[in-house]
């Protein structure tokens, strides 16, 4: 085996024991709320922000938890800010993670017979890469790992990150300060505050609506690729 395959199957079974464990590690949600209320303003964002960071690697479905606590803790404004820092920091790890293991295995794979598919992959308009961060298209975990495995340059993809997930990030952490942690025992809290709220139940719809035009765009432009 060469070196770059030996990469590759690193970041493999990384991502694969990282996804199996992270379903089973427990998270105290309440303990570490009373934990963070407990210091001054600056510290705990601090340490929010140092938890997100690690604890949202190891478990990949403990997002949704994070966006509920940091409402709790901080409210929508502050919630959203500091877990738009913390993304900044997952896209660096996760984009230069994937691009040191998985990059030189993929381009050579890619070299024969998909080269133009590699090349168009990453020469993807800048323009598209902030509509997946500004909508809740794909998770940003694989945005980025993918971002790394691509020809995409950090600089693009990182530009697209700071313009475009805050719109994505405050739309959700204002509906939860909105709906509150109910809506973890009760889905149906979540309709009940969009109708009671029509304004920003007619901008979700318009918000949802652009994600299926683009969802529909990147698949016509995908089959023109094959």
């Amino acid at each position: 085996m060469n070196k770059q395959f030996i990469k590759f199957l690193i970041l493999v079974i990384v991502l694969i024991l990282v996804w199996y464990l992270g379903g089973r590690l427990p998270l105290d949600t309440q303990r570490l709320e009373d934990s963070l209320k407990s210091l001054p303003i600056l510290y705990s964002g601090l340490f929010y922000i140092i938890f997100y960071v690690i604890i949202t690697f190891f478990i990949f479905f403990s997002k949704d938890l994070f966006y509920i606590l940091g409402v709790v803790l901080f409210g929508a404004y502050l919630s959203a800010l500091f877990i738009f820092i913390a993304e900044i920091i997952n896209a660096f790890v996760l984009f230069h993670f994937a691009k040191l293991l998985g990059r030189a295995y993929v381009e050579k794979s890619f070299k024969k017979k998909y080269s133009h598919l590699d090349e168009r992959l990453g020469g993807i308009n800048f323009f598209w890469l902030f509509l997946l961060r500004a909508t809740p298209l794909v998770p940003y975990r694989f945005l980025d790992l993918s971002a790394g495995l691509s020809m995409i340059n950090f600089k693009k993809y990182l530009s697209a990150v700071i313009l475009g997930s805050p719109l994505k990030l405050f739309w959700i952490q204002y509906i939860l300060s909105g709906v509150g942690k109910g809506v973890l025992k009760d889905p149906a809290a979540l309709v009940e505050y969009f109708l009671r709220n029509k304004v920003l139940f007619v901008f979700s719809l318009i918000y949802l609506v652009v994600v299926v035009f683009i969802i529909g765009k990147l698949n016509s432009e995908r089959r023109k690729r094959w």
